[in-house]
């Protein structure tokens, strides 16, 4: 059983928890995920780590609730507990393998739309820690869905916020600021994108127009989190690949992002169903 130490409510559908799991959290690097299972027969739930203490063994997973499962799992309380945790699972983000040379000469612009804001944490701690500049933009539809504001101003050099109808930052989208910081001069060796797939496929789009080395993660495609299931397959370069598995960070010049839209929408209908149940396993 995997307790929950600590829980709030980041919005008034965004929650945030501290999970003991102290094997994932030594374990766990930038860009992973895990799944959690809040009881036995509810459905597994892939959840990217936002954070992770390995000294506490705890990690960080916000979720947003959008249907009969994450409503659960939103239910729970500090005190109780989870019937698994499993991770950490997927490719942790390419610059962990980057030497420290390579990490000096680097900057970095992440983009981050409504809860990928908190993928996005990790990776810029982790970066901030290794001493490489970094600038963020956050983006959402409106204050009410803005996250881990004052946490990522924290950690980056520079912090941009734009709302669609501009009840908080500046009034627009985030490729709005990406624009016009390339525009201004501003120069970085990689940018990373995280959010809903149509945000980042006109990032994308923004991006090729100045030739920017871009990362995107398709953590939103995953189901079953393990290459069983086949929901998240995903044609990158011309080849089948799976989000889980094989991502979920991909260079976004190669991703097929109007397969990758449709594809997410095939499973809208059943994740609102009250009843729904994962069987995997049962007889």
């Amino acid at each position: 059983m995997y307790k929950i130490l600590r829980k709030k409510f980041l919005t008034p559908t965004i929650c945030l928890m501290d999970v003991l799991a102290p094997r994932v959290a030594k374990s766990a690097r930038p860009g992973q995920f895990l799944i959690v299972r809040a009881g036995e027969k509810n459905e597994r739930i892939p959840l990217t780590i936002c954070d992770y203490n390995p000294e506490e063994g705890s990690v960080t997973i916000v979720t947003q609730l959008v249907g009969a499962s994450t409503r659960i799992i939103c239910n729970y309380e500090a005190g109780e507990s989870f019937a698994d945790v499993v991770g950490p699972l997927g490719q942790p983000s390419e610059f962990i393998h980057m030497s420290q040379q390579e990490l000096a000469s680097s900057r970095y612009l992440f983009i981050a739309g409504g809860l990928g804001t908190a993928p996005v944490y990790p990776q810029v701690k982790y970066l901030h820690n290794a001493g490489v500049p970094v600038d963020v933009i956050i983006g959402a539809r409106n204050r009410g869905l803005l996250i881990m504001e004052d946490e990522m101003r924290a950690i980056c050099d520079h912090l941009y916020v734009c709302t669609d109808d501009g009840s908080a930052g500046e009034k627009g989208l985030v490729t709005d600021i990406m624009g016009r910081l390339l525009d201004s001069g501003e120069k970085y060796t990689q940018a990373v994108a995280i959010g809903p797939m149509v945000m980042m496929k006109f990032v994308t789009l923004k991006g090729r127009e100045y030739g920017i080395p871009l990362v995107v993660s398709l953590n939103t495609l995953m189901v079953d989190g393990t290459g069983m299931c086949g929901a998240c397959r995903v044609t990158i370069a011309g080849k089948t690949r799976f989000a889980c598995v094989d991502g979920p960070e991909f260079n976004a010049y190669d991703v097929d992002f109007d397969e990758a839209i449709r594809r997410q929408g095939m499973y809208r209908s059943i994740e609102t169903e009250k009843d729904h149940e994962c069987r995997i396993g049962l007889h």
